[in-house]
């Protein structure tokens, strides 16, 4: 700042002149001290200058609304959105979103340091202040074929650019509690760049817990239980409160929030898609939540708001205080959150409901052909198991943990699976897309419900390898050969016909259409997943089938390697 700017500011704030914007007549949710504050705030270029009586250049009507800080996402993918920066900037600013931390790693596992680079420059074309997270885990374990690799001597340079804010999720939660040589590496490079470290810790107590947070891991977003909020809370950690399309932790964990624990409480989302965000939102969905579960509804914004601007280090933002970024949303009531106008950096960017900034969307061609598969086939499909038992993946409602089972199944003369429609038991593959390895892994599903057909997604956590699920060969080769043509995306197929698909060209994770276009074409999918294919009503064919390769997450998960027991951390034989 210069001179000249911090004397306008200052003037401003001791009513020497007027303000460039006074947003008059809100009641201001003071997150410092939990009071209500009836007044105007004065803006001066991006800053608060103050909150009380002011004239300005420009007045804007309150109307008598709450005014709060600006709401900060504390974790979340943006490629799960399946939508570029720009677009997801579109969608969650009118709900009240200003600030978000994103962690880009499913696009760097695809496309290494250019998909990196190629967030950071598209997140400029959006009003959406995008803190961008280096990824920790390229590949996510040793237990996928990825399509980059990032050492810790990879990490230094990028580290110290303002364009990295810290250190993504540490989903190798082993190796840090192992202290694995290069673990320790990764984690030092953020360290000595004075940097937020995020976590991911499931399942992990007792030292193993206490050797996480001593790495000086800061956040946790895998909470299932109070008790385990609770276990992370006392070891210094900050707590995730988690809202997306895929995993509701928020009302589970929000009866655990007291006035003393609440400080270390922050609200994310994680994975959402363009649905959720059109239909409910996104922090003040969440919000909402918070206070149907008897939450204070002051606390519930310090939660948006300011506690994770403490976590991350965001000294410029969090509150409504002079001197501080004059992000800022308006809304009705402090039950319903239903947001009016939103301001980022004094700047009006979205009022009822409707973005109002220009978009100008970055050139995606560095992220495009990231398809690299060898001599695929329907050959490779085939599962051939000497037992009559088999270790199944289950999926569990509700999220995107699995369970290990043993079911019977039914084999040909020559101890090939064989798909039985009494039985909701089928195949599903991961093909390796990236290094031209060949490998394809097959293995058993249960509870996913399909009886036709089969679904083939390049969305597959945390590598983005190919995922296919079906009750046939055929079907199931036919929709990777598709989707292979179409450059990724999602492919709905029976019979050898597509019934409906989605190409998604950035990295295979990402559509170049807007949010409502990719929100019409997954319902379609659902709609064709759910009636002609038969996939369970209870089950969202999309996100939980790309959860299916997820390796870190219990219990029992593929990837193109083979079958792995998450808890044994060990693949095993699909043979029980």
């Amino acid at each position: 700042m210069e001179k000249k700017e911090l004397k306008k500011l200052i003037d401003i704030s001791a009513g020497r002149i007027p303000a460039d914007v006074v947003i008059k007549n809100c009641k201001v949710v003071d997150v410092y001290t939990g009071n209500i504050i009836e007044g105007d705030i004065a803006i001066s270029d991006n800053l608060i200058a103050g909150v009380g009586t002011y004239e300005g250049k420009e007045v804007i009507d309150g109307k008598g609304k709450y005014a709060a800080p600006g709401f900060i996402d504390s974790h979340i993918h943006i490629e799960s959105s399946y939508l570029r920066p720009e677009e997801l900037g579109r969608l969650i600013v009118p709900h009240g979103t200003t600030t978000i931390i994103a962690d880009p790693h499913e696009i760097a596992n695809v496309c290494g340091f250019k998909g990196i680079d190629y967030m950071s420059k598209a997140s400029e074309g959006t009003a959406l202040d995008i803190k961008l997270m280096l990824p920790s885990c390229v590949p996510a374990t040793p237990l996928e074929h990825s399509g980059a690799r990032i050492d810790a001597k990879d990490m230094i340079d990028i580290m110290k650019s303002d364009k990295i804010h810290g250190l993504g999720e540490f989903m190798n939660f082993p190796g840090v509690v192992g202290a694995d040589d290069e673990v320790l590496e990764k984690l030092l490079v953020a360290k000595n760049e004075g940097k937020v470290i995020d976590g991911h810790s499931p399942g992990l107590v007792g030292n193993d817990l206490n050797a996480y947070a001593a790495a000086n891991i800061k956040t946790d977003h895998e909470c299932s239980t109070v008790e385990e909020m609770n276990d992370r809370i006392s070891r210094g950690l900050y707590v995730m409160l988690r809202q997306g399309s895929a995993c509701h932790n928020l009302r589970t964990l929000a009866k655990g929030v007291t006035a003393f624990n609440s400080k270390r409480c922050l609200l994310c989302a994680d994975d959402m898609q363009p649905k959720t965000i059109l239909s409910i939102g996104h922090l003040d969905n969440s919000l909402r939540i918070c206070v149907e579960e008897n939450i204070d509804p002051i606390i519930a914004i310090q939660m948006a708001t300011l506690n994770a601007a403490e976590c991350y280090g965001l000294e410029d933002r969090g509150a409504i205080a002079p001197g501080l970024r004059a992000d800022i949303v308006l809304f009705d009531n402090l039950k319903d959150f239903n947001v009016d106008n939103v301001f980022i950096a004094g700047k009006e960017v979205a009022a009822a409901g409707e973005y109002k900034l220009p978009i100008s969307y970055y050139d995606i061609s560095d992220t495009i052909g990231s398809f690299h598969v060898k001599d695929f086939c329907k050959e490779k499909l085939k599962l051939t198991i000497n037992s009559e038992k088999a270790n199944v993946i289950n999926i569990l409602p509700g999220g995107v943990v699995t369970s290990k089972e043993v079911a019977t199944i039914s084999r040909d003369e020559n101890n090939e699976f064989i798909y039985d429609s009494n039985k909701d038991i089928v195949k599903v593959a991961v093909v390796e897309r990236h290094q031209n390895t060949g490998n394809v892994a097959v293995a058993l599903l249960k509870g996913y419900g399909i009886k036709e057909g089969a679904i083939a997604l390049s969305v597959a956590h945390d590598s983005h390898n190919i995922i296919v699920v079906g009750v046939n060969d055929d079907d199931m080769a036919f929709a990777v050969e598709e989707l292979i043509n179409q450059g990724g995306g999602f492919v709905v197929a029976k019979d050898k016909v597509v019934l409906e698909s989605m190409a998604m060209p950035i990295g295979g994770l990402m559509s170049d259409k807007s949010g409502e276009w990719v929100d019409n074409k997954l319902k379609n999918i659902h709609k064709v997943a759910h009636e002609i294919l038969k996939v369970s009503n209870d089950v969202e064919p999309v996100m939980t089938l790309c959860f299916m390769s997820l390796a870190v997450i219990p219990e029992l998960k593929i990837t193109d390697m083979g079958l792995f027991d998450v808890t044994k951390f060990q693949f095993i034989s699909i043979e029980a």
